[in-house]
């Protein structure tokens, strides 16, 4: 695994992003909003998805390595009050960082993308708890009407986190082989290849580094590439904004048949 933030720094940033989002949960003129990127979920469906999430993944690390996630045994109900269900949200997330910082980030720990580019290691899942609870606080900024871009250091390594956690695997694509790219306006690109031996992802010369930019020229050229920002390119891959926010050039129909796939798993 290749990463931006030490471990120590995610830890930060986890704390940083939980509570930019205990502020917009507590800026909210009701917790009964409707979320516009999650349409299924009011505020609080989202509030109660974060603090249950962040118990389970607390008691998943202090498992260890194990055939399965835990769950948290005895926690209590999200609380409909407002004041309780912030300070709930906040012994929630302590929960998640206290058994991150005791396990450290080398030890192994369950997680679901075994067949990734990702370790199952608790720096991994640290990684990707960020990233989560990153997304999930631009979904309750943008229900309160104040959405904010991803922090620059955060979004760069989750374009990277997205592709070699969630994309990433060994299932063959059942399309003809190609790649995308990814290229933030912050000067870091990605490549994506899709093919029989599956998906893998890889970092790439940013446009214009190289004199002759193979990523992007000639036979080796990618089927599709995506320009923005780091923020962009994240909330773009987690279907928070559309497609026309970005610049995209090639056969843009590639996103669609990558949105459908269902590796084996």
């Amino acid at each position: 695994m290749t990463t931006t933030l030490a471990f120590p720094v995610l830890l930060q940033l986890i704390d940083e992003r939980s509570n930019a989002f205990r502020a917009a949960v507590a800026s909210a003129p009701s917790l009964d909003v409707q979320v516009p990127t999650c349409p299924e979920w009011t505020l609080f469906d989202l509030a109660q998805h974060i603090g249950e999430g962040r118990r389970d993944w607390a008691a998943t690390v202090a498992a260890g390595p194990a055939p399965a996630k835990s769950a948290a045994e005895g926690a209590p109900a999200a609380p409909r009050e407002r004041e309780a269900l912030l300070a709930w949200l906040a012994e929630s997330v302590e929960q998640l960082l206290d058994a991150l910082r005791k396990a450290g980030p080398d030890r192994g720990c369950w997680t679901w993308w075994g067949a990734s580019q990702s370790p199952q290691t608790c720096g991994a899942v640290a990684r990707h708890q960020l990233q989560q609870i990153t997304v999930h606080t631009y979904d309750a900024q943008i229900t309160v009407g104040a959405p904010e871009p991803l922090p620059a250091d955060v979004a760069l390594d989750g374009v990277e986190e997205f592709l070699s956690t969630c994309v990433a695997t060994t299932s063959a694509w059942p399309h003809k082989p190609t790649a995308f790219d990814f290229h933030a306006t912050e000067g870091h690109s990605w490549r994506l290849t899709v093919d029989g031996d599956g998906a893998r992802s890889t970092r790439i010369p940013a446009p214009g580094t190289t004199p002759v930019a193979a990523a992007d020229e000639g036979p080796n050229a990618a089927g599709v590439s995506v320009r923005g920002t780091a923020s962009e390119l994240v909330l773009f891959v987690y279907d928070r904004i559309p497609a026309d926010s970005l610049r995209i050039d090639g056969d843009a129909g590639l996103f669609d048949l990558l949105r459908a796939w269902e590796p084996e798993e």
